[in-house]
């Protein structure tokens, strides 16, 4: 997360290729079609959603005359009106092997629960909302290996619809949370240093992760990505680049409280996020299922990390191609401040992930894993 304080803002160079899109890369000619296929897929949830209602109709139907049979016309109603749809049977191709029932029972802790990646597969197949599985030869790729670095405060919990959606295109992927983040039981006020930190895509803060393994391991990674994160320039901390820009976010400095896990009369050791204020800073157009996800999954920021300085160099950081993902309607490390750090900086190539706020992978979670896979072809 950015820490708002105040210096001059540098001058602005455009160095970059810029690839401004709605949802992947440059726009094309392929729009029409994208737009024709969306109001395809909704004509179709339509259809599919009448066909179940009217399935649930004559069902209870044919339940209700069943009973009068039986029960010389008085129907029961102390148990629920059940009509279970087994896999393979009529009207439940699209679902593939997910059972479904009309019921009027409240679903009990006992009930089998659906496997997550089981009803993912359903939302694809029936809204087409997640049809954006590219034909990826794996083979032709430099790695399929894709690390998830989370930003402040978060854990490797904030990628699981990034991480279905990779693994269905055969990705290996690997999210890790971060010493003293996510499950990981460290404690926040006693991080000292970004050494205890790791790797390759970074969101937020986790850009800062990803330079300093881009330093230290430059042959090991193919590519870094970062997304709305921290990029960085030798000699400079995470503090003094969100500081440059003075006053330009006041929501972030009302969201922010300081720990101080050694006393009030020493320095803060960690960042905490006001929980009232997370849904405008970190997740303004995210779904709301998400949003109460964070509220409950997020940890403060261990904060000395935050005012380390950097020292990379042009032979080992240097050598890593860089691709940046910007996030126009971020409330927590506005699009001004990216580009900044993208002029004074200038990666291979700038994707604008149009509609997303901090946090596309909740608010642009196809989006976001079209543009990753788009990456990882670039040769």
């Amino acid at each position: 997360m950015g820490i708002c304080l105040s210096t001059k803002s540098p001058p602005r160079r455009n160095h970059s290729k810029r690839v401004m899109n709605q949802s992947t890369t440059s726009i094309n000619s392929n729009s029409s079609h994208r737009s024709s296929r969306f109001r395809s897929s909704s004509g179709k949830k339509e259809k599919f959603d009448d066909a179940i209602i009217r399935e649930h109709a004559i069902a209870a139907a044919l339940f209700f005359q069943q009973h009068q049979q039986q029960n010389g016309g008085v129907l029961p109603f102390d148990r629920s009106t059940s009509l279970r749809h087994p896999p393979g049977a009529a009207n439940s191709k699209r679902l593939q092997g997910l059972p479904r029932s009309s019921s009027t029972r409240h679903r009990s802790v006992t009930d089998p629960l659906v496997p997550p990646q089981q009803l993912l597969n359903q939302y694809s197949r029936t809204s087409d909302l997640l049809s954006v599985h590219q034909d990826v030869n794996l083979d032709e790729l430099e790695t399929n290996h894709i690390v998830l670095v989370h930003g402040g405060g978060f854990g490797a919990w904030c990628w699981y619809k990034t991480i279905a959606l990779l693994e269905e295109c055969k990705f290996r992927v690997t999210a890790i949370d971060l010493t003293g983040s996510g499950i990981d039981l460290f404690d926040t006020n006693s991080i000292k240093s970004l050494s205890q930190y790791v790797i390759l895509v970074g969101h937020d803060f986790g850009g800062a992760c990803i330079s300093y393994a881009m330093e230290l391991f430059p042959s090991k990674i193919a590519k870094a990505i970062f997304i709305a994160a921290s990029m960085l320039k030798t000699g400079q901390s995470t503090l003094d680049m969100f500081s440059q820009k003075e006053n330009t976010n006041e929501l972030m400095r009302q969201a922010q409280k300081f720990l101080y896990g050694n006393g009030n009369n020493l320095p803060p050791t960690a960042i905490d996020l006001d929980k009232m204020l997370l849904k405008d800073l970190l997740f303004n157009h995210s779904p709301a299922k998400d949003v109460a996800l964070a509220s409950v999954s997020m940890r403060p920021i261990p904060f000395p990390p935050v005012l380390e300085k950097l020292s990379i160099s042009d032979s080992n950081y240097g050598s890593v191609r860089r691709f940046y993902i910007e996030t126009p309607d971020d409330n927590a490390i506005p699009v001004t401040l990216q580009e900044s750090m993208i002029n004074e900086s200038p990666p291979e190539k700038v994707f604008r992930l149009k509609g997303s706020d901090h946090s596309p992978f909740f608010s642009k979670p196809q989006a976001l894993h079209k543009l990753l896979v788009e990456i990882t072809k670039i040769t």
